[in-house]
């Protein structure tokens, strides 16, 4: 982006809004949309973000920090405001199935199938995460803020995103874990106890397509 965007933006420069709007318009509706998992709410939050962001154009502060805070801050207010609206609950990403289970493969093969077996369910239970559980992660880990970017876009203190992203990915761990458990059981009771092929391991979330279970967002 060009130098001074801020400043244009607070002069009320329509040219530079665009610019914005360019560059950052797919990053606030992929936000969106793991705050209230519904591509068309989606648009309508990454719509109204922008809409509200140049009404309020004005109280941005002087700088030329980046303006992605800011307009992360603005959608995940409007994403609660739209899940509250409709009675939706917080989800990432839509809801798929986990694998099912396939004999006579090769360890490797078959240890990639527990790693999709374990992203569909954090996929599954990230929607019974506390609200602002969700949204911390989806700020620091998939949007990509600091703490301190996390913490102006939320409006709390550094000290609060820290713990709070902590916990996070304690309970992801955790719910991702139960519901795995609760499949294999499931599972057990289907098939024959003797099957071929079946890899458990406990490693399987680092080939997860994200990095939210480090210790510090990049």
């Amino acid at each position: 982006m060009s130098d001074g965007l801020r400043a244009r933006i607070r002069a009320g420069d329509r040219e530079a809004f665009a610019e914005l709007y360019e560059s950052y318009a797919r990053m606030v509706y992929n936000h969106a949309f793991r705050l209230t998992g519904d591509w068309s709410v989606a648009e309508e939050v990454m719509g109204d973000t922008f809409l509200d962001a140049w009404r309020t154009r004005e109280q941005l502060e002087p700088g030329d920090g980046t303006l992605k805070p800011w307009l992360l801050g603005v959608a995940t207010n409007k994403a609660r405001n739209a899940n509250r609206g409709i009675g939706r609950r917080l989800a990432f990403l839509a809801r798929r199935p986990a694998p099912a289970p396939m004999a006579d493969f090769a360890d490797e093969t078959a240890a990639r199938i527990d790693d999709a077996r374990r992203l569909a369910a954090v996929r599954t239970v990230f929607g019974r995460l506390r609200r602002g559980e969700q949204e911390v992660l989806a700020l620091c880990v998939w949007s990509g803020l600091d703490y301190a970017q996390a913490a102006e876009a939320m409006g709390i203190p550094v000290g609060t995103v820290r713990s709070r992203l902590s916990r996070a990915r304690a309970r992801l761990r955790k719910l991702a874990d139960q519901r795995l458990a609760e499949e294999r059981r499931a599972e057990e009771k289907k098939e024959p106890p003797h099957r071929r092929g079946e890899v458990q391991r406990e490693a399987a979330f680092a080939a997860l397509p994200f990095q939210e279970f480090q210790e510090d967002p990049r």
